[in-house]
C-alpha cells in the first residue's frame, strides 16, 4: 500500500513549552487515522505541519509528489467577496472553472458566453459535478448558493469550509474539528460519507461516536510523544488501559528490583571495583525505570450547588417569532429538580433563543418564565464570556471569587482550584492570548461552575474542549445535585447525561421524547422505516408543515395521554431492574427471573413508545 506522507524526528515548540519531540509518521493510502490529545498539547499544530502551512523545528517531511491535499483549519479563512458557490469553485481546476463561469452567465442571463459554456459543461460531463456540489451543499444546510461569504454567521462559513475541502476530492483529507457549528443531522451525514468514502483522512475530534464509526488507526499525543493504536475508538481504549498496565507492572517490577540493588550498593560500597561496575550502572537504569509515573491530569469538578427549593422553573404558554420565523408556538412546561434535558433540533430552530429566554436574556412574544427564589443559574454560552485577552488567567477567576466552596463544605484558594482544572502556576501567570481555543473554553467552564449554581444551562458545551475534559464533565453532570439542560450535537455526551430530550423541529414544534439521543434516533428510524414509501416521497418533496397532518381524535388523545404515563412507568422500572440485575445480590434462579421480567418490559416499552411517537408526529 502507497504511503502518502512521512515525517522523520519532527520536533516543535513555542517559546519554552515543548509540544512535541522526535515524532515519526506514516501515513499510507486508505487509512482513516484520528488524532486525540488535551488542549493545548499541539493537535492544530502538527496538523498545520503535516499540512504544509507550517515548518516543524526540527525534522523532515517527505510527501507522495504530486499529493493532493485537503485541509480543513479549525478556522478557516475564507474570501469575504465569494459567494457560496465561488468559494467552493475556488480552485484553478479545470471542472470548477468551467462551472463557476457557467453559473456566473446563469445568474447574468449572459446568453452570448452560455452557449459557449454549456458546450465545455458536455465535454468535461461536469453536470454530475455541478449535481453533486448542490447536493453537498445542501446537505450541510447552505442552500442560497449565491449569499455573500461576508453576510454569513461563523458556523455557516466553517461549513462552507467543509463543503470545498470535500468537493476538491483530496488524495488526503485532514480535518481540524469537522463536526463544531454541524447539527446532528449533519454529523451523520458527514459520518456516513467519510465511513462510506476510499478517501485517506487524518483528523482531529472529540466525537466519539464519529471516532468509532469512521476511523481505523487513533493517533495520542501525550507528553510530546505520539502514540498509535490500530482499530477504532472502543479499541484505542481496551488498548491503552493495556499499555498504562503494561507499564505501571514494568515500574513495580523495577522498583522490587531496585531494593535489591540498593541494599546490595549500600552493604558493599567498597566492591564497587571495575567487576562491579556493571551493577552500578544497572542500578541507575533501574532507578530510571522505577521513578517512571503514569500522568494522569484530571479535572476537580466537585464545586458546590446553591440550595435548590421545590419551585425551580415554570414556563407557561411560551411563543416566540421572529417575523415568519416561528421559534416557540404556545410551550408549557414545568421543570423538577434533578431532571436532565437534552435539546436537539437542525441549526435555526430556536434552541439558543430558548435558553435565553429561559434566563431573562430575551422576552418572548407572550406567555411567562416563572423561576423559583433558590434558582442560580449557570449559563454556558456558545459565544463564551468576554475575556480581556490581556488579563492573566489568574486574574479571570479573582474576578470571581477568591475563595472557592466544594461540595464536601471545604474551602479552597482560586489559585489551587485552577491547578484542579489543569491549569498548572505557571500557566495561571500566563495571559490568556497564549491559551488554546480548547483552554479558554475550560477556563470559561470553571468561571460558571465557580458562581455555585443549581441550574446548569450549556449550551454547545462540548466544541473544543477535549475528550478527558468531556470525561469528566460528564461525570460532574450525572452527579450534580440540580437541573440541567444540555444543548449539544455530541451524541455520546447526550447519551451519558439526559434522562429525556425537547426534539427542536421548527415552525414553533418542540416534542419531549422520554430517553437518550440513542434511543431517539433509533425509534424515529423505526417510524420512517414503518412509513408507507409514497407518504416518505410526499415529506421529501413537497415538505409539508407539521401542523397540516391530521389532528388526534379524542379517543387519540386519551391514548395518548396514557401511552405517556406508561411509558414512564415502565421506563422507571427498567431502570430498577437493571440496577437490581447488576447489584449481585441475587442468586441464579432469581437473575433468571428478573432477566425474563426485564425482557418482557423492553418489549413492552419499546412497543408502547413505538405508538405513542405515532400519535406525537400526528399531534404536532
Amino acid at each position: 500500500m502507497p504511503s502518502y506522507l512521512q515525517t522523520e524526528s519532527i520536533s516543535k515548540r513555542i517559546g519554552d513549552l515543548i509540544l512535541f519531540e522526535n515524532i515519526n509518521i506514516n501515513i499510507d493510502k486508505d487509512r482513516k487515522i484520528a488524532l486525540i490529545a488535551r488542549n493545548g498539547a499541539g493537535k492544530s499544530s502538527l496538523l498545520d505541519i503535516l499540512a504544509g502551512r507550517e515548518e516543524p523545528d526540527s525534522g523532515k517531511i517527505s510527501r507522495m509528489n504530486g499529493l493532493k491535499t485537503g485541509y480543513l483549519e479549525q478556522n478557516p479563512v475564507l474570501n469575504e467577496a465569494n459567494t457560496i458557490l465561488n468559494e467552493v469553485l475556488h480552485s484553478s481546476d479545470e471542472m470548477n472553472t468551467v462551472l463557476s463561469q457557467y453559473h456566473k452567465f446563469v445568474e447574468d442571463n449572459d446568453t452570448k458566453n452560455l452557449e459557449h459554456i454549456l458546450s465545455e459543461m458536455d465535454r468535461l460531463k461536469a453536470w454530475d459535478y455541478d449535481s453533486k456540489v448542490k447536493q453537498v451543499l445542501t446537505r450541510l444546510k447552505l442552500d442560497d448558493f449565491s449569499k455573500k461569504i461576508q453576510n454569513l454567521s461563523g458556523g455557516q462559513k466553517k461549513r462552507v469550509a467543509l463543503a470545498s475541502v470535500i468537493l476538491g476530492e483530496p488524495e488526503l483529507l485532514i480535518l481540524d474539528e469537522p463536526t463544531n457549528h454541524l447539527d446532528l443531522d449533519m454529523i451523520e451525514w458527514l459520518e456516513d460519507y467519510l465511513f462510506e468514502s476510499r478517501i485517506t483522512l487524518l483528523m482531529v475530534t472529540h466525537d466519539r461516536y464519529f471516532l468509532d464509526r469512521v476511523c481505523d488507526e487513533i493517533w495520542e499525543l501525550d507528553e510530546q510523544v505520539l502514540y498509535k493504536y490500530d482499530g477504532n475508538y472502543s479499541k484505542y481504549l481496551e488498548k491503552k488501559d493495556q499499555r498504562i498496565s503494561n507499564i505501571l507492572s514494568e515500574t513495580d517490577k523495577a522498583r522490587n528490583l531496585m531494593r535489591t540493588e540498593l541494599d546490595w550498593m549500600r552493604r558493599m560500597p567498597k566492591a564497587r571495583s571495575t567487576k562491579a561496575k556493571y551493577r552500578v550502572n544497572e542500578f541507575y537504569n533501574l532507578q530510571e525505570k522505577a521513578s517512571v509515573t503514569i500522568k494522569e491530569e484530571k479535572i476537580n469538578l466537585n464545586v458546590q450547588s446553591a440550595r435548590l427549593g421545590k419551585k425551580v422553573l415554570e414556563v407557561k404558554n411560551l411563543k416566540k417569532s421572529f417575523g415568519d420565523l416561528k421559534i416557540l408556538n404556545d410551550f408549557s412546561y414545568i421543570f423538577s429538580r434533578f431532571e436532565k434535558i437534552g435539546i436537539i433540533g437542525r441549526n435555526g430552530t430556536g434552541k439558543s433563543t430558548f435558553l435565553n429566554m429561559l434566563t431573562g436574556k430575551l422576552s418572548p412574544d407572550s406567555g411567562e418564565v416563572d423561576a423559583g427564589q433558590t434558582v442560580n443559574f449557570g449559563y454556558y454560552t456558545q459565544e463564551g464570556i468576554k475575556i480581556n485577552e490581556n488579563e492573566k488567567v489568574v486574574e479571570v477567576a479573582q474576578s470571581i471569587a477568591e475563595i472557592v466552596t466544594l461540595s464536601d463544605g471545604n474551602k479552597m484558594s482560586v489559585t489551587s482550584f485552577l491547578n484542579y482544572f489543569l491549569f498548572p502556576h505557571k500557566t495561571q501567570y500566563s495571559y490568556v492570548s497564549k491559551l488554546s481555543g480548547g483552554e479558554k473554553r475550560r477556563l470559561y467552564l470553571m468561571t460558571v461552575l465557580m458562581r455555585n449554581p443549581n441550574f446548569l444551562i450549556l449550551d454547545e458545551p462540548t466544541n473544543d474542549l477535549d475528550i478527558l475534559t468531556l470525561n469528566v464533565l460528564e461525570d460532574y453532570l450525572k452527579d450534580f445535585s440540580g437541573c440541567v439542560i444540555v444543548v449539544s450535537h455530541d451524541r455520546y455526551f447526550l447519551d451519558k447525561i439526559v434522562d429525556h430530550i425537547f426534539v427542536f423541529e421548527g415552525n414553533g414544534v418542540v416534542k419531549d421524547f422520554p430517553g437518550n439521543y440513542t434511543q431517539y434516533r433509533d425509534h424515529y428510524e423505526k417510524l420512517e422505516a414503518a412509513r408507507p414509501a409514497s407518504t416518505a416521497k410526499e415529506k421529501t418533496v413537497r415538505q409539508k408543515p407539521l401542523t397540516e397532518k391530521k389532528k388526534l381524535t379524542y379517543k387519540e388523545k386519551i391514548e395518548y395521554e396514557t401511552l405517556q404515563r406508561e411509558v414512564e412507568e415502565l421506563s422507571r422500572k427498567k431502570i430498577v431492574l437493571e440496577e437490581e440485575m447488576n447489584s449481585g445480590r441475587f442468586g441464579a434462579d432469581d437473575l433468571v427471573k428478573k432477566s425474563e421480567e426485564y425482557g418482557i418490559i423492553s418489549s413492552n416499552l419499546d412497543e408502547k413508545e413505538m405508538r405513542w411517537l405515532e400519535l406525537d408526529e400526528m399531534n404536532g
